[in-house]
């Protein structure tokens, strides 16, 4: 799905240096445990060194340029103090990370506002969400006018405000709302401000403005949260009501596997068919509990048409539970009679790219398959009206 949701999906290639709250707790019980510290030459799960020299391609005079803007900003306080500012105990950010390292946040900004893909030659009007204490905050604002008009910031962490809202006094292109990005009435409240007053654009073009960055927690809501984004793309609600606008997430390695698994991975699930699983897997070389850097950009022609979400749900979710079975066997789960789509699906008269294999497990069913089986599921006259995942197993209780 990726490949059909998505025109993009890939790396900017930078390693990041980050800090991630619930490794601090880890490390922590390890050593109330009476575990001894690791070596301080070996990489602690926590903190990520890596090698944070720009590659010759992205210039190294720009990126000296750009660290002195970045420490011209009001300051973060030091690398050994963060777990001082930023406890980890609150469970609201036990979970969350951070990119920490300057140069590791303005190469990755760079790389999501000037991607082949992402780019548009207009300054952006960047809506952030989950920016911890601001590290890449602020590697945005070490970007020109020409690039970057507006930094809305979404953040409702009090320690990590603490760090933000000097940004909006330093530079006059930030605004520092605080409320949560994973809250919907947050993006209301920004129409209703006057914080985000964008034109909408028609979908055949990439909004030529506005883009979505976000560090997604490390946690099953945050990937729940990277679902939801996506499921948007079909219907144009959310920020997608003012056109095909770009997406940057900085996500677990684990979160992207999941959403790109191909068809025969072991972590294909119906998440995947919804939103992912092209294989377009960014590289990466990180130890522990790696973070990817991913740009995604919608298709301008979608395979799910808008309005028919909840059919895709309730053909993925009834078919899926029977994930290791064949489909001419699974079928009947849809609905009393949907052993009739079998003949659509392998009819002999339509061309081959037309047809299912019904004897693939649902599990190793492609992209292509699920959209013809859900062209025939809407064509067939007698598809259940009530998509309710309980109905059908209520009906057969009856």
């Amino acid at each position: 799905m990726l490949s059909l949701l998505l025109r993009d999906a890939h790396n900017p290639r930078v390693q990041l240096k980050y800090t991630r709250n619930v490794a601090f707790a880890s490390n922590e019980v390890k050593r109330k445990r009476g575990r001894p510290p690791k070596s301080p030459l070996e990489p602690t799960p926590d903190v990520i060194t890596t090698s944070t020299q720009a590659h010759p391609s992205e210039g190294g005079h720009s990126l000296a340029l750009s660290l002195n803007h970045y420490f011209r900003l009001p300051p973060l306080p030091p690398v050994g103090d963060w777990l001082t500012h930023f406890p980890y105990a609150p469970p609201v950010v036990r979970d969350r990370i951070s990119i920490r390292d300057p140069a590791s946040a303005i190469q990755v900004a760079q790389s999501f506002v000037n991607s082949k893909k992402t780019s548009t030659g207009n300054p952006k009007i960047i809506i952030e969400a989950f920016p911890g204490p601001g590290a890449l905050s602020r590697a945005f604002l070490t970007l020109p006018p020409s690039q970057l008009q507006k930094l809305i910031i979404l953040e409702d962490h009090e320690p990590y405000l603490e760090y933000l809202r000097p940004l909006a006094r330093a530079d006059p292109r930030v605004r520092v709302v605080p409320l949560s990005g994973f809250n919907w009435d947050t993006y209301s409240h920004l129409l209703e401000s006057g914080d985000l007053d964008v034109n909408i654009y028609p979908w055949e073009e990439l909004h030529p403005e506005l883009h979505f960055v976000t560090h997604i927690p490390q946690t099953i809501p945050g990937e729940q949260l990277v679902a939801q984004l996506f499921r948007c793309i079909p219907e144009k609600s959310w920020l997608f009501k003012y056109g095909r606008i770009p997406m940057s997430f900085i996500l677990a390695d684990w979160v992207w596997r999941r959403i790109s698994a191909q068809p025969k991975g072991a972590e294909r699930s119906t998440n995947t068919i919804r939103i992912g699983g092209s294989g377009l897997r960014p590289e990466t070389r990180r130890r522990g509990s790696p973070f990817l850097a991913v740009n995604v950009v919608p298709h301008a022609q979608q395979v799910i048409d808008k309005g028919k979400l909840d059919q895709w749900d309730y053909i993925l979710r009834r078919l899926f539970v029977l994930k290791s079975t064949p489909l001419r066997g699974a079928i009947s789960s849809l609905a009393p009679g949907a052993e009739v789509l079998l003949d659509r699906l392998t009819d002999k008269k339509l061309p081959a790219v037309q047809r299912v294999d019904i004897r693939l497990m649902v599990k190793h069913l492609t992209i292509s398959d699920w959209a013809l089986i859900a062209r025939a599921f809407d064509a067939w006259p007698f598809a259940p009206e009530d998509l309710n995942i309980d109905s059908f197993v209520a009906y057969e209780r009856e």
